[in-house]
């Protein structure tokens, strides 16, 4: 049942461009049924304003509502937003981290290299912290992400976070590549195919 709800709404938006009806049904499968994919979608159209207001703290609400449902892609959504600063007040770096933390130990390749840039750059309330950019960039890259495969090739071929090491800083420079090349045919088969 909570999937059938869910591919109504999907339905409904997707096809017919019923938007408030359908942002209806995704809020009332998350409220009622616990659902976390509707929880998300309902959270993006908030962000937007899609079938009715925009309200990023009720974006959030929604968001955290479908990380508590272990649908990774809210607790991600969530996280970013939590470290952004157009959230103002409820700006809350420390349970950012926690949740992006969680989505990469379930191996959500973005928010891995999410955290690896906070620690490479140094972001309000998470310090530079090459030591911790590298173990999240190594788990983003063996997840698939391209750019931080790039992002080990730099740290091994400077020695930041990591001892220098020429021959995997060549190395993860190849996977980069490889996995950007990918990356770009996946796109141009989507873009053939529409």
């Amino acid at each position: 049942m909570l999937q059938g709800c869910h591919r109504l709404a999907d339905f409904l938006e997707a096809v017919k461009k019923e938007f408030e009806m359908a942002a209806t049904i995704f809020k009332t499968n998350c409220d009622n049924n616990k659902y976390g994919h509707s929880c998300f979608k309902y959270g993006n159209y908030k962000m937007v304003g899609r079938g009715g207001g925009k309200d990023i703290y009720q974006g959030l609400d929604y968001y955290l509502k479908g990380c508590e449902q272990e649908y990774i892609p809210a607790c991600y959504n969530a996280g970013r937003l939590l470290q952004s600063e157009q959230l103002g007040s409820f700006h809350n770096p420390a349970k950012a981290l926690h949740l992006l933390q969680h989505a990469c130990d379930q191996k959500h390749a973005a928010s891995c290299y999410q955290i690896s840039g906070w620690f490479i750059k140094g972001v309000t309330g998470i310090p530079k912290d090459m030591t911790k950019a590298f173990e999240y960039s190594k788990k983003a890259c063996d997840l698939g992400d391209c750019y931080s495969c790039s992002n080990l090739s730099q740290m091994y071929k400077k020695g930041e976070g990591v001892e220098k090491d020429a021959k995997l800083a060549e190395q993860y420079r190849r996977r980069a590549k490889e996995l950007y090349e990918e990356m770009v045919e996946v796109r141009r088969n989507l873009e053939l195919n529409q």
